[in-house]
């Protein structure tokens, strides 16, 4: 048996960070990996997706050079394979650096296998024996797959593999309308491919408000993807080489020649051997943790995408941060200190933070809401991106902002003036007096502050 200071379970975006602060701080540390470093942002997740959003952004600019008064002569093609390679060398590239970091710092020890609890404070890990009176669970989550009829029969992409497509789908039918769904749909439309979105229920993105939802159905269907919304009791099987999608609701049947099921991610905690550390889950198999990001065991936390507190990068990050400062800082962070802020990558694309105005509504506060159309921001008519909107919700009674959306051309960076003042509890009234560089997207929230009217 070996024994550490410490044992971290995955090296996605905490697991790496929190070793290398322990590893600073003089202890020893076992890092226990069973598939790539760097988690599903390094290898499935944010580098190669948004790394082919960009060369589909590539490909739309070109279609569109005209526009701008720039002509090009002959026809257009996506090489599929060569946009496959540009993501796999992001990839490689960030996790090889990783490997090497991780694998040449002094006091960690980077462990390949699949780490399963003998007790509370022992792990095996293939023949091997690990031991640590600390242990963080960083293990992330996988592609949910539904229990449809007839999907055993066909094959399909998740999230995971589509990545590595290597040639274009004639037809791409995608079943699921969230944040994965819409940005792969988006994606291969401007790739070439015909796009389908099946959606069981009334709307696209339903975490968002409905004149949001609305915007994201618009921007989607002017590039001509086909939407079915209240697509329910969906049934799929084989059609010759093509997979058909029937649904009630009176939706027209689709065939597609490749099909991706973008239904949610589940928590990688059904093969941990948790119960014989006696780690409690909920009922959705997320590690239950408290504030400080501890579960019901003592010396064991949980971290990332598997505790069910934001499915994000930037969370599992802050989810390191917390622990870091509490256990080797001595200071006192909480989970719920969090403004939960993420972004949508269609293009243009969709920055959120804090509550939506229906999330503020259900919970009883007095707001104030102000919109204002991307039409109206100079910087998106001098690029010729006005699709779109803005959207702030404030407190009536105290002045502070909620919680704010923009849709629109550069809205995953603008919205961070919203998320800092919220984070420094600045009033909205304080920021309408800002003076904010021209031309910005940024320099329209003091208008869009100053359009707040109870609601």
């Amino acid at each position: 048996m070996r024994t550490f200071d410490a044992i971290i379970v995955g090296a996605g975006q905490a697991g790496p960070a929190l070793a290398g602060r322990f590893a600073a701080a003089g202890m020893t540390v076992a890092l226990i990996e069973r598939k790539f470093v760097g988690g599903t942002c390094v290898n499935a997740g944010c580098m190669p997706t948004k790394t082919l959003v960009a060369s589909a952004r590539t490909a739309h600019v070109i279609r569109r050079s005209a526009d701008y008064g720039i002509r090009r002569g002959g026809g257009m093609l996506t090489d599929m394979a060569a946009v496959e390679r540009r993501a796999a060398a992001v990839t490689n590239n960030t996790r090889n650096s990783l490997t090497a970091w991780l694998t040449s710092t002094d006091g960690i020890s980077l462990i390949r296998g699949h780490a399963r609890f003998v007790s509370a404070k022992t792990i095996r890990v293939g023949d091997e024996t690990l031991t640590a009176p600390r242990i963080f669970l960083n293990v992330g989550a996988r592609p949910a797959i539904p229990d449809l009829p007839g999907l055993s029969d066909i094959e399909y992409l998740t999230s995971t593999s589509i990545i590595h497509l290597t040639a274009l789908p004639l037809h791409l039918a995608i079943i699921g309308a969230g944040y994965i769904g819409l940005e792969f749909a988006q994606m291969y439309r401007r790739f070439g491919t015909d796009v389908s979105i099946i959606e069981r229920g009334p709307r696209l993105a339903p975490r968002e408000d409905d004149d949001i939802c609305q915007a994201i159905g618009d921007v989607l269907r002017a590039e001509g993807i086909s939407i079915h919304t209240n697509a329910e009791d969906i049934k799929l099987s084989k059609s010759g080489e093509s997979i058909r999608i029937s649904t009630a609701n009176g939706n027209p049947d689709v065939e597609a020649s490749h099909l991706l099921i973008a239904t949610g991610r589940r928590p990688n905690t059904d093969d941990l051997g948790l119960e014989k550390a006696g780690v409690a889950l909920d009922s959705k198999g997320y590690i239950v943790v408290d504030d400080h990001l501890s579960t019901n065991v003592d010396g064991i936390w949980a971290l990332g995408d598997c505790n069910g507190h934001g499915a994000f990068t930037h969370t599992s990050y802050n989810d390191f941060e917390i622990v870091a400062a509490n256990l080797l800082d001595g200071e006192d962070r909480k989970l719920s200190e969090r403004i939960p802020a993420y972004a949508l990558y269609i293009d243009p694309p969709l920055g959120r933070v804090g509550m939506t105005e229906k999330e503020a509504r259900a919970k009883g506060r007095s707001i104030s809401t102000s919109t204002m159309p991307m039409s109206r921001v100079g910087r998106a008519i001098e690029k010729g991106e006005t699709q779109g909107l803005m959207k702030v919700v404030a407190d009536v009674e105290t002045g502070q902002i909620l919680g704010a959306a923009i849709l629109g051309v550069e809205g995953d960076e603008a919205i961070h003036g919203f998320i800092d003042a919220m984070h420094a509890r600045t009033p909205y009234p304080v920021l309408k007096w800002a003076v904010p560089i021209h031309p910005t997207v940024s320099e329209l929230i003091p208008t869009l502050l100053g359009g707040l009217k109870s609601a």
